[in-house]
């Protein structure tokens, strides 16, 4: 009996700690530790971008429209896509409020041409981000963006980091997509001139790779210190050769 007792008790024990084993994994699946920085965000405004991209072998030309803004407590963007003979193709806004990490969003919403809408969000009384798309949840703990944000969260840091922004150096974030999350490495590249509808300016280039063993897409980021440090010229690159490259036409300030 006592045989039987200490193998009842041992088999819980093991149990227990395995449990506990497996908690602390998914713990630790769960952490995505974002860096807290000094944050300067850029004036309100609308940026009017010319595009041209290469879409399933066919090549496209259009227009692009981004409305940033903020107040001294939330901020919002909004963009939107139009390609030639297609009208709009891509829709995204990202709405929230700010906080010690800069833009703390509570939703990200993408509609593509002939999708329905998705949307994310960012459940602050839960501490959690969820999915229209999909059933995946991750936890917030501060300094998560999503992709239509994150582009503004980069500038607001290049700002008030400008002497940091050097060749080489790294800058991480946590990004939710329309389906998931997952980490960000922006690198600097390094300085390069860009021509423009407002003619040529000097730009920092940042780019984004996806990790090697994930097939997503890649993002470079041209962003113009002159400028507000405003994104001059975007490109994202597809792993099967498709693009969008959009460069700026025209900014227009807003209250």
């Amino acid at each position: 009996m006592k045989k039987t007792s200490v193998l009842i008790r041992t088999g819980a024990a093991l149990a227990l700690m395995g449990l506990l084993a497996a908690t602390a994994a998914r713990a630790a699946d769960d952490r995505h530790p974002t860096d807290k920085r000094a944050v300067n965000l850029p004036p309100s405004a609308e940026l009017n971008y010319s595009i041209q991209a290469k879409q399933s072998g066919l090549d496209l030309k259009g227009q692009g429209l981004v409305k940033w803004a903020h107040g001294k407590h939330s901020y919002s963007v909004t963009t939107e896509t139009r390609a030639m003979l297609l009208g709009k193709i891509l829709e995204t806004s990202s709405e929230g409020e700010i906080d010690g990490f800069g833009l703390a969003p509570a939703r990200f919403v993408e509609k593509r041409m002939r999708r329905d809408p998705s949307t994310t969000t960012f459940n602050r009384e839960q501490n959690k981000i969820t999915f229209t798309q999909s059933a995946e949840t991750f936890p917030l703990q501060g300094g998560e963006q999503d992709r239509t944000g994150i582009t503004w969260q980069l500038v607001a840091v290049a700002r008030a980091n400008a002497a940091r922004m050097t060749p080489g150096s790294e800058w991480n974030f946590f990004v939710a997509g329309p389906r998931d999350a997952e980490q960000w490495s922006f690198k600097v590249v390094g300085r390069e001139k860009i021509d423009t509808a407002k003619g040529q300016t000097e730009a920092v280039h940042v780019f984004r790779a996806p990790p090697p063993d994930n097939q997503g897409q890649k993002l470079d980021i041209w962003l113009a210190p002159s400028m507000e440090w405003y994104p001059v010229k975007l490109r994202f690159t597809d792993p099967d050769g498709d693009y969008i490259e959009q460069v700026l036409d025209s900014v227009g300030k807003t209250n």
